[in-house]
Order: structure tokens, then sequence, then C-alpha cells
């Protein structure tokens, strides 16, 4: 029988708190997300740092109460991910802008810096009890038709952001990944 955790975290005292806690669930709560509480999520991302603070990065989402947004997004996911990320309050389409907007040139820190505003997402999330699993299992291509994304961007990864939810919900093989391994546990 499997021991019953309810959060993924690392047992180290030294970590800060967010980070200690983050972990990329699949099991989401029906909740919704209020909309000032990811306009703060969105505010956190904004305050990465950039490389001549260019903050080269965009965020399409949908909150799941848009039902032709968050079903565009959905659309997107390859269907291992789309079965249990139906479920989050939240999609959000990551997309890096790899060109500078004062002169076009190539922003070759797009990328990184992208991953940084993420984390940043990331953890603000996690301080508010909000639990984020990003994706790279997605179809670019179709992200990049069904939002009209211009040549110098680049849809990156699509992130599932909601409340904890019961792992019950899921089929057993996504069920078990919501609990520590033997190996994780064993590790922290």
């Amino acid at each position: 029988m499997m021991e019953l955790l309810t959060i993924k975290e690392a047992n180290s005292v030294e970590l800060n708190e967010q980070i200690r806690k983050r972990w990329s669930p699949r099991a989401f709560s029906p909740a919704s997300i209020l909309p000032e509480d990811l306009h703060t999520i969105f505010e956190a991302a904004s305050w990465a740092p950039s490389a001549m603070n260019e903050q080269p990065w965009e965020y399409i989402y949908a909150l799941k109460e848009n039902e032709e947004g968050f079903g565009k997004l959905l659309s997107c996911l390859v269907p291992a991910n789309a079965v249990w990320a139906k479920h989050a309050a939240a999609l959000v389409l990551t997309i890096a802008k790899h060109t500078y907007a004062h002169n076009g040139k190539e922003n070759p820190t797009a990328f990184h810096d992208l991953g940084m505003a993420n984390q940043n997402l990331l953890i603000q999330a996690i301080s508010m009890d909000i639990y984020g699993h990003p994706m790279g299992g997605f179809d670019k291509k179709k992200a990049v038709e069904l939002f009209e994304l211009k040549d110098s961007e680049s849809p990156v990864c699509v992130i599932a952001l909601g409340y904890l939810g019961d792992p019950d919900q899921l089929d057993e093989g996504l069920k078990t990944r919501e609990f520590f391994s033997e190996k994780e546990k064993r590790a922290t």
C-alpha cells in the first residue's frame, strides 16, 4: 500500500517555503482561481530579470470558465496531458519573443528569460496555494496557428494552474505519480 502524502515537498529546512512546496501535480480540484489572483501571479512573472529588461515573454491564458479559450489551449495538449489538465482551473501558454523590440535583432537569452519569468509565476502561485504543472507535451505548430503567433514568437510550454485535487480522480498510472516513489523518499 502506498503511503499517502498530501504534498510532495523537500525535507530541507534551509529551502524557501515556496520552493520546498513547489511540485507539478496532475490532480486539480474543481475550485476556480479568482481573476485578481491570476493577475498577481502574472505580476510576479513580470518582475523576473531579463537581458536589457526586455521581458521577452508573453502569456496567453484562459480560466476554465472561459470554455472557448480553455478549449483552444486544451486542444493543443498531447492526449496524455489533456486527460488530467482538463481539470485545471486555468491553462497558460508561455511564449518567448526571440527578437529585441527596440532593434529587431535576435535575443539570445529570450528562452532563459522566459524560464525565469515562469519560475517567478510558479513560486508566486504556490505562495497562494495554487499549483502549476508546466508541460512541454503540446502541439507547438497548432499553438502558433490557433493563436496567430509571429515568426519572432515561439510557444515554449503550457502551464496548468489550480488548487490541489484528489489523486483518486486520476487513473492508476497517473495517480501513483502524485506520491513520492521509494527512490524519491530515500533521496529526501
